[in-house]
Protein backbone atom coordinates (compact mmCIF):
# COMPACT_ATOMS: atom_id res chain seq x y z
CA UNK A 1 0.00 0.00 0.00
CA UNK A 2 2.78 2.44 0.91
CA UNK A 3 4.64 1.78 -2.34
CA UNK A 4 1.51 2.25 -4.45
CA UNK A 5 0.49 5.48 -2.72
CA UNK A 6 3.98 6.94 -3.14
CA UNK A 7 3.23 7.36 -6.85
CA UNK A 8 0.67 10.07 -6.13
CA UNK A 9 1.23 11.09 -2.49
CA UNK A 10 3.97 11.89 -0.03
CA UNK A 11 3.79 8.93 2.37
CA UNK A 12 4.95 8.70 5.98
CA UNK A 13 4.72 5.31 7.70
CA UNK A 14 5.80 4.88 11.29
CA UNK A 15 5.73 2.14 13.89
CA UNK A 16 3.92 2.84 17.14
CA UNK A 17 6.04 2.90 20.33
CA UNK A 18 7.05 -0.60 21.37
CA UNK A 19 6.50 -2.11 17.93
CA UNK A 20 8.47 -2.57 14.72
CA UNK A 21 11.48 -0.29 14.44
CA UNK A 22 10.37 2.07 17.21
CA UNK A 23 12.10 2.12 20.57
CA UNK A 24 11.15 -0.80 22.84
CA UNK A 25 10.95 0.30 26.45
CA UNK A 26 10.20 -1.83 29.51
CA UNK A 27 7.14 0.24 30.44
CA UNK A 28 3.36 0.00 30.62
CA UNK A 29 2.15 1.22 27.25
CA UNK A 30 -1.07 3.21 27.38
CA UNK A 31 -3.68 4.77 25.14
CA UNK A 32 -2.23 8.19 25.95
CA UNK A 33 1.30 7.17 24.90
CA UNK A 34 0.06 5.80 21.59
CA UNK A 35 -2.27 8.71 20.85
CA UNK A 36 0.36 11.30 21.65
CA UNK A 37 2.87 9.53 19.41
CA UNK A 38 0.48 9.78 16.44
CA UNK A 39 -0.19 13.42 17.27
CA UNK A 40 3.50 14.32 17.50
CA UNK A 41 4.28 12.68 14.16
CA UNK A 42 1.34 14.43 12.49
CA UNK A 43 2.40 17.79 13.90
CA UNK A 44 5.96 17.24 12.64
CA UNK A 45 4.67 16.31 9.17
CA UNK A 46 2.65 19.53 9.13
CA UNK A 47 5.89 21.49 9.62
CA UNK A 48 7.36 19.72 6.57
CA UNK A 49 4.35 20.47 4.36
CA UNK A 50 2.81 23.77 5.51
CA UNK A 51 -0.75 24.25 4.36
CA UNK A 52 -1.06 20.75 2.89
CA UNK A 53 -3.95 18.57 4.15
CA UNK A 54 -2.99 15.33 5.89
CA UNK A 55 -4.84 12.09 5.25
CA UNK A 56 -4.39 9.34 7.86
CA UNK A 57 -4.72 5.60 7.31
CA UNK A 58 -5.09 3.37 10.36
CA UNK A 59 -5.35 -0.40 10.67
CA UNK A 60 -6.99 -2.40 13.46
CA UNK A 61 -6.21 -0.96 16.94
CA UNK A 62 -4.25 2.00 15.55
CA UNK A 63 -7.58 3.30 14.20
CA UNK A 64 -8.59 4.09 17.79
CA UNK A 65 -5.48 6.21 18.37
CA UNK A 66 -5.85 8.12 15.10
CA UNK A 67 -9.54 8.75 15.74
CA UNK A 68 -8.82 10.06 19.23
CA UNK A 69 -6.22 12.45 17.81
CA UNK A 70 -8.89 13.86 15.50
CA UNK A 71 -11.27 14.55 18.37
CA UNK A 72 -8.53 16.23 20.43
CA UNK A 73 -7.03 18.34 17.63
CA UNK A 74 -9.31 19.19 14.72
CA UNK A 75 -6.41 20.71 12.77
CA UNK A 76 -4.39 17.49 12.36
CA UNK A 77 -6.10 15.60 9.54
CA UNK A 78 -8.47 16.34 6.69
CA UNK A 79 -9.71 12.75 6.20
CA UNK A 80 -9.36 9.26 7.68
CA UNK A 81 -9.27 5.75 6.23
CA UNK A 82 -9.82 3.05 8.85
CA UNK A 83 -9.10 -0.59 7.95
CA UNK A 84 -10.76 -3.18 10.20
CA UNK A 85 -11.09 -0.67 13.07
CA UNK A 86 -11.40 -2.17 16.53
CA UNK A 87 -14.30 -1.36 18.85
CA UNK A 88 -17.10 -2.54 16.57
CA UNK A 89 -17.27 -6.25 17.42
CA UNK A 90 -20.65 -7.24 18.81
CA UNK A 91 -23.23 -4.84 20.17
CA UNK A 92 -21.71 -3.90 23.53
CA UNK A 93 -21.55 -0.15 24.11
CA UNK A 94 -18.22 1.48 24.98
CA UNK A 95 -18.99 4.89 26.41
CA UNK A 96 -16.81 4.94 29.49
CA UNK A 97 -14.95 7.82 31.07
CA UNK A 98 -12.93 9.85 28.57
CA UNK A 99 -9.54 8.25 27.97
CA UNK A 100 -10.33 5.14 30.02
CA UNK A 101 -9.19 1.71 28.89
CA UNK A 102 -10.56 -1.82 28.99
CA UNK A 103 -7.56 -3.03 31.01
CA UNK A 104 -8.08 -6.13 33.17
CA UNK A 105 -6.13 -5.26 36.36
CA UNK A 106 -5.62 -8.79 37.66
CA UNK A 107 -4.35 -10.00 34.27
CA UNK A 108 -2.01 -7.01 34.04
CA UNK A 109 -0.62 -7.79 37.51
CA UNK A 110 0.04 -11.41 36.56
CA UNK A 111 1.67 -10.68 33.23
CA UNK A 112 3.92 -8.04 34.78
CA UNK A 113 4.99 -10.37 37.55
CA UNK A 114 8.48 -11.90 37.50
CA UNK A 115 8.94 -13.93 34.34
CA UNK A 116 5.28 -14.59 33.51
CA UNK A 117 4.86 -12.02 30.77
CA UNK A 118 8.05 -12.96 28.96
CA UNK A 119 7.18 -16.65 29.17
CA UNK A 120 3.69 -16.10 27.72
CA UNK A 121 5.04 -13.81 25.00
CA UNK A 122 7.57 -16.40 23.88
CA UNK A 123 4.83 -19.05 23.76
CA UNK A 124 2.58 -16.81 21.67
CA UNK A 125 5.26 -15.73 19.20
CA UNK A 126 6.64 -19.04 17.98
CA UNK A 127 6.68 -19.22 14.16
CA UNK A 128 3.82 -21.75 14.05
CA UNK A 129 1.71 -19.73 16.48
CA UNK A 130 2.23 -16.50 14.51
CA UNK A 131 1.19 -18.33 11.34
CA UNK A 132 -1.92 -19.63 13.13
CA UNK A 133 -3.02 -16.14 14.15
CA UNK A 134 -2.31 -14.69 10.70
CA UNK A 135 -4.43 -17.42 9.16
CA UNK A 136 -7.24 -16.41 11.49
CA UNK A 137 -6.77 -12.78 10.46
CA UNK A 138 -6.92 -13.76 6.77
CA UNK A 139 -9.65 -16.35 7.31
CA UNK A 140 -7.50 -18.49 5.05
CA UNK A 141 -4.17 -20.32 4.93
CA UNK A 142 -3.08 -18.08 2.05
CA UNK A 143 -1.39 -15.42 4.17
CA UNK A 144 1.31 -12.95 3.17
CA UNK A 145 4.54 -14.87 3.73
CA UNK A 146 6.72 -11.75 3.91
CA UNK A 147 4.55 -10.37 6.71
CA UNK A 148 4.83 -13.67 8.58
CA UNK A 149 8.62 -13.60 8.27
CA UNK A 150 8.74 -9.99 9.47
CA UNK A 151 6.54 -10.82 12.46
CA UNK A 152 8.85 -13.64 13.48
CA UNK A 153 11.88 -11.33 13.33
CA UNK A 154 10.32 -8.35 15.11
CA UNK A 155 9.25 -10.43 18.12
CA UNK A 156 12.87 -11.44 18.80
CA UNK A 157 14.33 -8.03 19.64
CA UNK A 158 15.01 -6.98 23.27
CA UNK A 159 11.93 -5.74 25.20
CA UNK A 160 9.63 -6.85 22.37
CA UNK A 161 7.06 -8.17 24.84
CA UNK A 162 6.08 -4.98 26.69
CA UNK A 163 3.77 -3.31 24.16
CA UNK A 164 2.08 -6.60 23.16
CA UNK A 165 1.48 -7.42 26.84
CA UNK A 166 -0.29 -4.07 27.23
CA UNK A 167 -2.37 -5.11 24.22
CA UNK A 168 -3.22 -8.47 25.80
CA UNK A 169 -4.36 -6.92 29.08
CA UNK A 170 -6.73 -4.53 27.28
CA UNK A 171 -4.76 -1.44 28.34
CA UNK A 172 -4.60 -0.19 24.74
CA UNK A 173 -8.32 -0.64 23.99
CA UNK A 174 -10.50 2.39 24.75
CA UNK A 175 -13.54 2.03 27.00
CA UNK A 176 -14.97 5.20 25.42
CA UNK A 177 -14.26 4.34 21.79
CA UNK A 178 -17.87 4.64 20.59
CA UNK A 179 -17.98 8.18 21.91
CA UNK A 180 -14.72 8.90 20.08
CA UNK A 181 -15.87 7.45 16.75
CA UNK A 182 -19.20 9.26 16.89
CA UNK A 183 -17.46 12.58 17.57
CA UNK A 184 -15.49 12.41 14.32
CA UNK A 185 -16.56 15.27 12.06
CA UNK A 186 -14.14 14.78 9.16
CA UNK A 187 -14.72 12.36 6.23
CA UNK A 188 -14.14 8.72 7.23
CA UNK A 189 -13.74 5.74 4.89
CA UNK A 190 -13.90 2.41 6.75
CA UNK A 191 -13.19 -1.09 5.46
CA UNK A 192 -13.91 -4.49 6.96
CA UNK A 193 -13.48 -8.05 5.74
CA UNK A 194 -15.95 -10.91 5.40
CA UNK A 195 -13.72 -13.75 6.63
CA UNK A 196 -11.64 -14.55 9.67
CA UNK A 197 -11.71 -13.38 13.27
CA UNK A 198 -12.58 -9.74 12.52
CA UNK A 199 -15.69 -10.05 10.37
CA UNK A 200 -18.08 -9.25 13.24
CA UNK A 201 -18.69 -5.53 12.76
CA UNK A 202 -22.25 -5.28 14.04
CA UNK A 203 -21.20 -2.28 16.13
CA UNK A 204 -20.62 -0.27 12.95
CA UNK A 205 -24.35 0.38 12.82
CA UNK A 206 -23.60 3.14 15.34
CA UNK A 207 -21.89 5.20 12.64
CA UNK A 208 -23.27 3.70 9.42
CA UNK A 209 -25.94 6.39 9.08
CA UNK A 210 -23.61 9.31 9.73
CA UNK A 211 -23.11 11.42 6.59
CA UNK A 212 -19.34 11.68 7.01
CA UNK A 213 -18.85 7.89 7.23
CA UNK A 214 -18.52 5.61 4.20
CA UNK A 215 -18.25 1.88 4.95
CA UNK A 216 -17.12 -0.85 2.54
CA UNK A 217 -17.17 -4.62 3.06
CA UNK A 218 -14.46 -6.32 1.00
CA UNK A 219 -14.50 -10.04 0.34
CA UNK A 220 -11.60 -11.55 2.26
CA UNK A 221 -9.84 -11.11 5.59
CA UNK A 222 -9.05 -8.10 7.74
CA UNK A 223 -6.20 -6.72 5.59
CA UNK A 224 -7.62 -6.04 2.11
CA UNK A 225 -4.55 -4.07 0.98
CA UNK A 226 -2.64 -7.38 1.07
CA UNK A 227 -5.26 -9.57 -0.57
CA UNK A 228 -6.80 -7.18 -3.11
CA UNK A 229 -4.51 -4.15 -3.32
CA UNK A 230 -5.77 -2.90 -6.70
CA UNK A 231 -9.43 -2.98 -5.64
CA UNK A 232 -8.63 -1.45 -2.26
CA UNK A 233 -6.65 1.43 -3.75
CA UNK A 234 -9.26 2.05 -6.46
CA UNK A 235 -11.94 2.46 -3.80
CA UNK A 236 -9.72 4.75 -1.74
CA UNK A 237 -8.81 6.97 -4.67
CA UNK A 238 -12.42 7.14 -5.85
CA UNK A 239 -13.46 8.29 -2.38
CA UNK A 240 -10.70 10.88 -2.24
CA UNK A 241 -11.61 12.17 -5.70
CA UNK A 242 -15.22 12.59 -4.57
CA UNK A 243 -14.04 14.50 -1.50
CA UNK A 244 -12.13 16.88 -3.76
CA UNK A 245 -15.22 17.40 -5.93
CA UNK A 246 -17.40 18.03 -2.89
CA UNK A 247 -14.86 20.51 -1.51
CA UNK A 248 -14.90 22.39 -4.82
CA UNK A 249 -18.69 22.47 -4.92
CA UNK A 250 -18.91 23.90 -1.42
CA UNK A 251 -16.45 26.73 -2.06
CA UNK A 252 -18.11 30.16 -1.75
CA UNK A 253 -18.95 31.76 -5.10
CA UNK A 254 -17.63 35.28 -5.67
CA UNK A 255 -20.26 37.76 -6.74
CA UNK A 256 -19.47 40.19 -9.56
Amino acid sequence: MFEALQKTHTVYAFDLPGFGLSERQAILYTIRIMTDSVKLVAQWIQTQHPGEPLWAVGTSLSCEFVARCCTEDLSLFSALTLVSPTGFRGLKSYRGESGSSRCVPWLSAILRGPGWGGFLFRRLTGPKVIRYFLERTWGSKHIDETLWHYDVLTTRVPNAEYAPLSFLTGALFAADIHTVYEQLALPVLAFHGTRGDFKDVRGMRRVAQKENWSIHAMEGGALPFFEKPAQFLALVESWRAQLAINATLTQPVSQV
